[in-house]
Protein backbone atom coordinates (compact mmCIF):
# COMPACT_ATOMS: atom_id res chain seq x y z
CA UNK A 1 0.00 0.00 0.00
CA UNK A 2 1.33 3.45 -0.84
CA UNK A 3 1.68 6.29 1.58
CA UNK A 4 -1.19 8.73 1.66
CA UNK A 5 0.13 12.13 0.64
CA UNK A 6 -2.85 14.34 1.43
CA UNK A 7 -2.49 16.73 4.35
CA UNK A 8 -4.99 19.00 5.97
CA UNK A 9 -4.54 22.53 7.20
CA UNK A 10 -3.58 24.15 3.89
CA UNK A 11 -0.15 24.70 2.36
CA UNK A 12 2.91 24.25 4.50
CA UNK A 13 5.14 27.26 5.05
CA UNK A 14 8.73 27.37 3.82
CA UNK A 15 11.55 26.79 6.29
CA UNK A 16 13.03 29.74 8.08
CA UNK A 17 16.67 30.84 7.92
CA UNK A 18 19.50 28.48 8.69
CA UNK A 19 20.30 28.11 12.36
CA UNK A 20 23.38 29.89 13.62
CA UNK A 21 26.14 28.48 15.83
CA UNK A 22 24.98 30.73 18.65
CA UNK A 23 21.55 29.08 18.65
CA UNK A 24 23.20 25.72 19.33
CA UNK A 25 25.31 26.84 22.28
CA UNK A 26 24.34 25.89 25.81
CA UNK A 27 23.67 22.66 27.72
CA UNK A 28 22.37 19.95 25.36
CA UNK A 29 19.20 19.39 27.40
CA UNK A 30 18.41 23.10 27.00
CA UNK A 31 19.25 23.27 23.28
CA UNK A 32 17.49 20.05 22.29
CA UNK A 33 13.86 21.18 22.83
CA UNK A 34 14.54 24.39 20.86
CA UNK A 35 15.25 22.21 17.81
CA UNK A 36 11.71 20.84 17.74
CA UNK A 37 9.92 22.36 14.79
CA UNK A 38 13.16 22.98 12.90
CA UNK A 39 13.44 21.70 9.33
CA UNK A 40 16.12 19.22 8.30
CA UNK A 41 16.59 19.47 4.53
CA UNK A 42 18.56 17.20 2.20
CA UNK A 43 19.35 17.79 -1.46
CA UNK A 44 20.25 14.61 -3.35
CA UNK A 45 20.63 13.79 -7.05
CA UNK A 46 17.02 12.58 -7.10
CA UNK A 47 15.70 15.75 -5.45
CA UNK A 48 14.92 17.39 -2.14
CA UNK A 49 13.33 15.94 0.99
CA UNK A 50 12.65 17.99 4.11
CA UNK A 51 11.16 17.12 7.46
CA UNK A 52 10.06 19.05 10.50
CA UNK A 53 11.58 17.63 13.69
CA UNK A 54 9.12 16.29 16.26
CA UNK A 55 11.41 14.27 18.57
CA UNK A 56 15.01 14.63 19.74
CA UNK A 57 17.33 13.38 22.50
CA UNK A 58 20.16 15.21 24.28
CA UNK A 59 23.57 13.73 25.07
CA UNK A 60 26.11 15.63 27.18
CA UNK A 61 29.86 15.63 26.69
CA UNK A 62 30.87 17.13 30.03
CA UNK A 63 31.65 13.73 31.58
CA UNK A 64 28.32 13.42 33.41
CA UNK A 65 26.55 11.35 30.75
CA UNK A 66 27.90 7.80 30.28
CA UNK A 67 25.36 7.21 27.50
CA UNK A 68 27.10 9.71 25.20
CA UNK A 69 29.60 8.38 22.68
CA UNK A 70 31.87 11.27 23.71
CA UNK A 71 32.07 10.02 27.29
CA UNK A 72 35.43 8.36 26.60
CA UNK A 73 36.83 11.41 24.83
CA UNK A 74 37.41 12.20 21.15
CA UNK A 75 37.76 8.64 19.90
CA UNK A 76 37.83 8.15 16.11
CA UNK A 77 34.12 7.37 16.19
CA UNK A 78 33.09 10.33 18.35
CA UNK A 79 35.59 13.00 17.22
CA UNK A 80 32.91 14.89 15.26
CA UNK A 81 30.93 15.41 18.49
CA UNK A 82 33.61 17.77 19.76
CA UNK A 83 32.63 20.54 17.43
CA UNK A 84 32.14 23.02 16.13
CA UNK A 85 28.38 23.25 16.74
CA UNK A 86 26.17 22.54 13.76
CA UNK A 87 28.13 19.59 12.45
CA UNK A 88 26.34 16.35 11.62
CA UNK A 89 27.46 13.31 13.62
CA UNK A 90 26.43 10.13 11.79
CA UNK A 91 27.06 6.68 13.23
CA UNK A 92 26.07 3.08 12.56
CA UNK A 93 23.82 1.77 15.33
CA UNK A 94 23.73 -1.90 16.38
CA UNK A 95 25.29 -2.77 13.02
CA UNK A 96 21.89 -2.27 11.41
CA UNK A 97 21.08 1.38 10.64
CA UNK A 98 22.42 4.94 10.62
CA UNK A 99 21.58 7.62 13.17
CA UNK A 100 21.97 11.39 12.76
CA UNK A 101 22.95 13.87 15.49
CA UNK A 102 23.51 17.62 15.58
CA UNK A 103 26.61 18.72 17.47
CA UNK A 104 25.71 21.37 20.06
CA UNK A 105 27.52 23.30 22.76
CA UNK A 106 30.94 24.92 22.63
CA UNK A 107 33.74 23.42 20.52
CA UNK A 108 35.52 20.72 22.48
CA UNK A 109 32.52 19.95 24.69
CA UNK A 110 31.38 16.74 22.98
CA UNK A 111 27.60 17.22 23.21
CA UNK A 112 25.04 16.32 20.56
CA UNK A 113 21.33 15.96 19.94
CA UNK A 114 20.02 12.76 18.35
CA UNK A 115 17.33 13.37 15.73
CA UNK A 116 14.68 10.78 16.54
CA UNK A 117 11.63 11.62 14.41
CA UNK A 118 9.93 14.14 12.18
CA UNK A 119 7.11 14.89 9.75
CA UNK A 120 8.10 14.90 6.08
CA UNK A 121 7.01 18.30 4.75
CA UNK A 122 8.63 18.31 1.29
CA UNK A 123 9.47 15.53 -1.13
CA UNK A 124 7.06 13.06 0.47
CA UNK A 125 6.79 10.82 -2.59
CA UNK A 126 10.59 10.66 -2.77
CA UNK A 127 10.82 9.79 0.92
CA UNK A 128 8.15 7.11 0.45
CA UNK A 129 10.19 5.54 -2.36
CA UNK A 130 13.12 5.28 0.04
CA UNK A 131 10.86 3.86 2.75
CA UNK A 132 8.67 1.33 0.90
CA UNK A 133 7.70 -0.39 4.17
CA UNK A 134 5.96 2.76 5.44
CA UNK A 135 2.18 2.47 5.26
CA UNK A 136 1.30 6.01 6.36
CA UNK A 137 2.90 9.44 6.25
CA UNK A 138 3.58 9.39 9.98
CA UNK A 139 5.79 6.31 9.59
CA UNK A 140 8.16 7.81 7.01
CA UNK A 141 10.51 9.27 9.64
CA UNK A 142 9.11 7.84 12.88
CA UNK A 143 12.32 6.79 14.61
CA UNK A 144 16.02 7.60 14.02
CA UNK A 145 16.63 4.82 11.48
CA UNK A 146 13.57 5.74 9.42
CA UNK A 147 14.54 9.42 9.58
CA UNK A 148 17.94 8.80 8.01
CA UNK A 149 16.43 6.49 5.40
CA UNK A 150 13.80 9.03 4.39
CA UNK A 151 16.45 11.74 4.04
CA UNK A 152 19.08 9.42 2.49
CA UNK A 153 21.56 10.31 5.24
CA UNK A 154 24.54 8.00 5.56
CA UNK A 155 28.28 7.85 6.24
CA UNK A 156 29.13 10.31 3.46
CA UNK A 157 27.30 13.01 5.47
CA UNK A 158 29.47 12.60 8.54
CA UNK A 159 30.80 16.01 9.63
CA UNK A 160 28.56 17.89 7.18
CA UNK A 161 28.06 21.55 8.06
CA UNK A 162 24.32 21.87 8.70
CA UNK A 163 24.58 25.65 8.96
CA UNK A 164 26.13 26.36 5.53
CA UNK A 165 23.82 27.26 2.62
CA UNK A 166 25.74 25.08 0.14
CA UNK A 167 25.65 21.95 2.31
CA UNK A 168 23.54 19.04 0.99
CA UNK A 169 22.14 18.63 4.53
CA UNK A 170 20.91 21.74 6.32
CA UNK A 171 19.11 22.72 9.51
CA UNK A 172 16.57 25.55 9.25
CA UNK A 173 14.49 27.36 11.81
CA UNK A 174 10.80 26.38 11.76
CA UNK A 175 7.62 26.96 13.69
CA UNK A 176 8.03 25.67 17.27
CA UNK A 177 5.45 23.26 18.67
CA UNK A 178 2.62 24.53 20.83
CA UNK A 179 3.62 22.13 23.63
CA UNK A 180 6.71 20.06 24.40
CA UNK A 181 6.88 16.87 26.48
CA UNK A 182 9.97 15.34 28.08
CA UNK A 183 10.85 11.88 29.33
CA UNK A 184 13.55 9.19 29.49
CA UNK A 185 15.77 8.51 26.51
CA UNK A 186 15.16 5.42 24.38
CA UNK A 187 17.40 2.49 23.50
CA UNK A 188 20.16 3.04 26.07
CA UNK A 189 21.19 0.99 29.09
CA UNK A 190 22.95 3.67 31.18
CA UNK A 191 21.83 7.07 32.53
CA UNK A 192 18.27 5.99 31.81
CA UNK A 193 16.88 8.25 34.52
CA UNK A 194 17.64 11.50 32.69
CA UNK A 195 14.50 13.01 31.11
CA UNK A 196 16.43 14.16 28.05
CA UNK A 197 14.09 12.98 25.30
CA UNK A 198 11.90 15.81 24.05
CA UNK A 199 8.96 15.61 21.67
CA UNK A 200 6.13 17.65 20.27
CA UNK A 201 3.16 16.74 22.43
CA UNK A 202 0.61 14.78 20.45
CA UNK A 203 2.66 14.53 17.24
CA UNK A 204 1.80 11.32 15.39
CA UNK A 205 5.35 10.81 14.13
CA UNK A 206 6.88 10.52 17.63
CA UNK A 207 8.37 7.06 18.06
CA UNK A 208 6.99 4.54 20.53
CA UNK A 209 8.67 4.56 23.95
CA UNK A 210 10.55 1.41 24.84
CA UNK A 211 12.54 1.74 28.07
CA UNK A 212 16.07 0.44 28.29
CA UNK A 213 18.34 -0.82 25.56
CA UNK A 214 20.66 -3.60 24.60
CA UNK A 215 23.54 -4.18 27.03
CA UNK A 216 26.65 -2.28 25.97
CA UNK A 217 29.71 -4.22 27.11
CA UNK A 218 32.36 -1.80 25.88
CA UNK A 219 30.52 1.17 24.41
CA UNK A 220 28.21 3.81 25.74
CA UNK A 221 24.61 4.33 24.66
CA UNK A 222 23.29 6.92 22.20
CA UNK A 223 22.08 4.09 19.95
CA UNK A 224 18.44 5.03 19.45
CA UNK A 225 16.08 2.16 18.68
CA UNK A 226 14.70 1.99 15.13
Amino acid sequence: MGVGLARGGGALSDPGPLLTPGELLGPPDAVAPTMLGCWLVTDRPDGRVALRLTEVEAYAGDGSDPAAHSHRGPTPRAAVMFGPPGRLYVYFSYGVHWCANVVVGAPGEGSAVLLRAGDVVAGEERAAARRPAARTSRDLARGPARLTQALAIGPADRDADLLHPSSPVRLHRGDPPAQVSAGPRVGISVATELPWRFWETGAASVSAFRPGGRPRARRAGQDGAP
